[in-house]
């Protein structure tokens, strides 16, 4: 009998979360604030601590600051949430672990990474990190999941209509988000939860440690990130972007390099890795990610800009089209134990999203809005193809794919390039 909440909606990472329970003594939950971990977590436990529970005078803090073995429980798995309130819980977790062998006994979860410095022990070998996303579109019920992305490296044959969406329903879709607090709210609803989101995160949380940084800068930070969403925008283009005009002095190297550090440990923020195809070093590969914000209606509530916004700027939106496709892909992949990247060499060639299994074996992408851009991303993927099967060392992908939001149907293409609407895609 677990703590399971009423009216859970089933996440993908729950399967993935009961294999590493069966494997490790511990599981840490890592994931933007308010993506669903600890109602995931409540799903496959017996017994709860909830750190930041304010009862009793924040009793629960209090004891773990004091001992924390005075909060655990007999009766497991437990849920620790919000442990890195008190750091010293995770060695606490990990003698726990050692002392008795087993494995499943803890589930742990939280907002922010806290620094290496507050626990001692990496828990190597008995706590693993699982990362947790917002909602796909199938975790929305917007996907039907017909086509399987782990699928699609067995090369299947599939000819068959979609729902048809028009314009405003895949922006619309997209600036919503997958919170799953806004699954029953309009898109212009979630797009001020995620405003909200933001200030919060802005005005309460970047100081999680303690120390004190400036919300104004943090704001300019988060836009400029917005303003160059899915991109490989470099550190000092960031630096140009915050200065409001010429005369602004730009914020310091070390200051920008804290403040980026905090949105990653508060999983703010995501990168998508560069991708090498395993070529001869007679071809310039780029090494630099893509910057992500954790969700799409936080680059939409950053950029002030709603589901009419977007109608009317068409390029800003391709963007952060990519953005979610990226973010699904990569929770998809993630159950085949995938990584997400992208590939961009030295020709100026590109490749919005590569999905490389354990076995090497990989896909490629090209993500487009509107039916008419088809064509051009098919063109793309094959000329990529065409250079890397022409270089000695060089690894083609097993299969090319363009992730249309437009297209009325799922297909293969005569050249062999997949066209799959969003709207079908699964792991």
């Amino acid at each position: 009998m677990t703590l399971k909440r009423d009216g859970y909606v089933p996440r993908l990472v729950d399967s993935k979360l009961e294999r590493y329970l069966s494997v490790f003594g511990a599981v840490n939950i890592v994931g933007p604030k308010w993506s669903g971990k600890t109602w995931t977590a409540y799903n496959c436990c017996n017994s709860a601590t909830l750190i930041a529970d304010p009862k009793g005078n924040y009793q629960n803090r209090r004891l773990a600051m004091t001992d924390p073995t005075l909060i655990f429980k007999d009766d497991l798995p437990q849920l620790i949430d919000e442990w890195q309130d008190v750091p010293g819980i995770w060695d606490a977790v990990r003698y726990r672990i050692d002392d008795s062998g087993k494995k499943g006994m803890y589930v742990l979860t939280g907002s922010a990474t806290p620094n290496r410095e507050g626990y001692v022990h990496s828990g190597t070998g008995r706590i693993k990190e699982l990362r947790m996303d917002t909602m796909t579109l199938l975790e929305r019920g917007l996907s039907d999941g017909r086509v399987s992305l782990r699928g699609l490296f067995d090369r299947p044959e599939f000819s068959f209509p979609t729902r048809e969406m028009g314009l405003k329903d895949v922006i619309d879709y997209t600036v919503h988000g997958g919170w799953p607090g806004t699954m029953d709210m309009t898109a212009g609803e979630s797009f001020e939860v995620a405003k909200g989101y933001i200030e919060t995160l802005v005005y309460n949380d970047i100081s999680y440690d303690g120390i004190m940084r400036d919300p104004s800068k943090m704001l300019r930070l988060i836009r400029s990130l917005a303003r160059n969403e899915s991109t490989t925008a470099s550190k000092k283009a960031l630096k140009r972007d915050m200065s409001e005009n010429q005369d602004d002095p730009q914020i310091a190297d070390n200051t920008l390099d804290d403040y980026l550090s905090v949105l990653e440990r508060l999983h703010f923020t995501d990168f998508q890795p560069a991708f090498d195809p395993n070529m001869r070093s007679s071809v310039r590969v780029g090494k630099t990610p893509k910057r992500h914000l954790a969700d799409p209606s936080l680059t939409a509530a950053a950029m002030r800009m709603d589901t009419e916004s977007y109608i009317n700027d068409l390029s800003s939106f391709g963007y952060l089209f990519e953005a979610l496709c990226v973010h699904d892909l990569k929770v998809y992949g993630m159950l085949s134990d995938g990584k997400v990247m992208h590939y961009r060499d030295g020709d100026g060639n590109e490749i919005d999203a590569v999905l490389e299994l354990p076995d090497g074996r990989w896909g490629a992408f090209e993500i487009k809005t509107g039916a008419q851009e088809i064509d051009e991303g098919a063109g793309s993927l094959l000329k990529m193809d065409r250079k890397i099967r022409g270089q000695e060392n060089g690894r083609p992908p097993e299969f090319m794919c363009v992730i249309c939001g437009m297209t009325n149907a799922a297909y293969v293409r005569g050249d062999g390039v997949y066209v799959v609407p969003p709207t079908v895609l699964g792991p």
